[in-house]
Parts: C-alpha cells; structure tokens; sequence
C-alpha cells in the first residue's frame, strides 16, 4: 500500500521503532517456542499465552507501521484531505484497542510462567491477585477507549464537523489514563522484583540464579516506558493530536515489546545447552516409551573429573582407586504421560517430583581376568 503521507521526522521514528520491536518480538518468541515444542517438549498455559500476545503485538505493530505511512506523526496542517486526516485517526484508534491487550495478555503470561517457581502461598496469592488486576484494568480501559465517543466511528468523523454524535470529556478519559498507568507500573514492578525472592530458593548454583533473576527482572523495564509515557499523556486533548502524541505511541509499542521479550528470553537457557553442549540429552519421542519419553546414552559419565580421569574412585565411591575392574555406569528416566515433562537441569521452571517419576540406576561391573588380558 503506497504511502499517503512522507515518513519524515515523528512519523518516521515510530515507523522505525515498531518494525524493530516486532521484530525482537518474533525472533524471541519463535526461539521460546522451539524450546518448548522440541527440546523440552513442555509448551504450556504461559507459552501460548505469550504467542497469542506476539499476534495481538504483530497487528499493534503494523498500526504503528501503516499508521505513519497515513499521517500519525504530522501536524494537522500537513494533511492534503480530511480522509487522509480520518484514515490516520483510524489506525490510532486501532492501535490503542490493540495495545491494552497485547500489553495485558504478556503480563498474564509472565504471571503463569512465574506461578510455576512460586512454592509458597505468599507469593502465589501475589501473582493471582496481579492477574486479576491486569485483566480487571485492562477490560475496563478497553471498554472506555472503545464507547469514548457514540457512536464509535465519531472518533475520526467528527473532525470535518458533520458527524453527529458525543464523546466524554477529555479529562474524563486523561484521568482514567493516569489511573491505569500507574497501576499498570505497579504491576510490572511486581513482576520485575518477584522473580528475585522466587529464584533465591531454586537448586541452583548463585551465579546461575543472579542470572536467571535478572532476565525475569526485565520486565521491571516495561515500567520504565509507562513511566517515560506519563508526561506525554495530556497531549490527548491537544488540537494537533496526531502529531503531538507519537511520544505515547513510541513508548506504548516499546512497553509491550519489552515485556514479550523479557518474557521469553529466560526460556531459552536450554536452547543454549543444546547448542554447545552436543551430549546433553534431548527429549526423544518413542511410540513404546510415550510422548514424554527421555533417553540416556549408556555410560553417561558428565562430570569434568570422569571425564578427565579413569581413576574408579571417580566413578564409585565404594572403590578403592587399584580396583582393576572397570565399571559402567547407566542411567535412565522414564516419564509417562502424566508425569512431568522436563528435567530440573533442562528446563526453565522446575516442578515437584510426581508419583509417576521413575529414576533406574544399574551398575555393571566387568572382571577382566590374567588370561583375557
């Protein structure tokens, strides 16, 4: 579609930031998803959560793409013809619907995501209670944004003078807007520090933990660009008001692109393992064994020290060190379909061990005689 209006000056910085967001947005999501899909095989509520608020984001994005190529971001003098001027007010209107829940529908994915490290009632009772207020917030704001003005098309109709119709006050609209950021920056900073408490209680090393804390901590950064879009909020009622609020359509896109990135970039420490790490084991599909299956090369010694040394004291603690019998080790873990579906050292959120766990361990110890030497 050809441009109706030059991409110069604001127009072209939100062009710009919204074809970058969305497409960090794509490339993390889809690396979440093959995570999730083929090497822990464990896509859950907050996976597919995250892929339905990329979609909303996608169209977000290409509002903030066509949007600009139709006038967001110039002065109303520059318009050449008032349907110019109301096609731009559309794609406006279009983005903000869309935002509310591309923004609304990351958060609840962070939240499930984190309510699989939350052990205590505590801090579950925090992340359902940061749920409902997202969605709480987010229905009515939507709700607002869309019954503004009756009837709906008298958003963009009304600037020529012959629509009829009614819109609420503009102070009306600016103090809701003012509430919901400020909520809206409650709950991401809830989410960015929760993520310390819940981490510090995993089994992992300290190292491990301050940088898995830190990439849950990012989304903390979503509340930086509500923050950033505060002052810019008034500029609702301004007479030019496509050209002086491409400051909210900036930061709204980069809101929203930040938490669908933060969200997804602490799913792909397995990917990692997986890349440079060409023993680790990968969940395999087997029709005997089921869809959640796992299968372990017969002697899989990991360990730096075994497998620098053939010394058995390595190997077995009950062997002296001149034991002259070799001895191998095997090791399997079997899953069945209701059990759980990825390993504390694979995957991303660890789970409680299930009834339906089975570890086997077998030894095999191999006498090598004077006449087989």
């Amino acid at each position: 579609m050809g441009a109706s209006m030059p991409l110069v000056g604001r127009s072209l910085s939100i062009f710009i930031v919204s074809i970058v967001m969305m497409s960090i947005s794509i490339v993390t999501v889809a690396l979440r998803s093959f995570v999730r899909l083929n090497i822990l095989r464990a896509f859950g509520w907050d996976d597919a959560l995250m892929v339905a608020a990329l979609i909303l984001f996608i169209f977000l994005s290409v509002c903030g793409i066509n949007g600009p190529m139709n006038g967001v971001g110039h002065t109303r003098t520059e318009f050449t013809s008032m349907e110019v001027y109301k096609k731009a007010l559309v794609w406006w209107w279009l983005a903000q619907m869309l935002y509310v829940w591309a923004s609304a529908v990351a958060k609840i994915s962070i939240s499930v995501a984190l309510l699989r490290l939350a052990v205590e009632k505590s801090y579950r009772l925090i992340l359902w209670s940061i749920i409902s207020v997202v969605v709480t917030i987010g229905v009515m704001f939507w709700l607002v944004l869309l019954f503004a003005c009756n009837p709906i098309s008298h958003f963009w109709e009304r600037v020529d003078g012959t629509s009829k119709g009614t819109c609420l006050p503009m102070s009306t609209i600016l103090d809701i807007a003012y509430f919901y950021s400020c909520v809206t920056i409650c709950c991401d900073v809830a989410l960015g520090l929760l993520p310390a408490f819940l981490v510090w209680k995993l089994q992992m090393n300290n190292r491990t933990k301050f940088a898995v804390g830190g990439i849950l901590g990012l989304g903390a950064f979503a509340a930086v660009a509500v923050i950033c879009r505060l002052p810019f909020l008034q500029f609702y009622s301004d007479d030019n008001f496509l050209y002086s609020t491409y400051q909210i359509a900036i930061w709204s896109i980069i809101e929203t692109g930040l938490g669908i990135t933060a969200g997804s970039l602490i799913t792909l420490r397995p990917l990692f393992r997986w890349i440079l790490d060409p023993n680790s084991t990968h969940n395999h599909k087997s029709p005997r064994q089921g869809k959640y299956s796992k299968q372990y090369r017969l002697s899989s010694l990991q360990s730096e020290a075994i497998r620098e040394s053939q010394n058995t004291r390595y190997w077995r603690p009950d062997l002296a060190p001149d034991n002259n019998k070799s001895t191998i080790v095997a090791g399997s873990q079997l899953r069945n379909k209701l059990g759980i579906s990825n390993s504390s050292q694979e995957a991303l959120y660890p789970e409680p061990l299930s009834p339906n766990h089975v570890t086997i361990q077998k030894t095999f110890v191999q006498t090598v005689t004077e006449g087989n030497k």
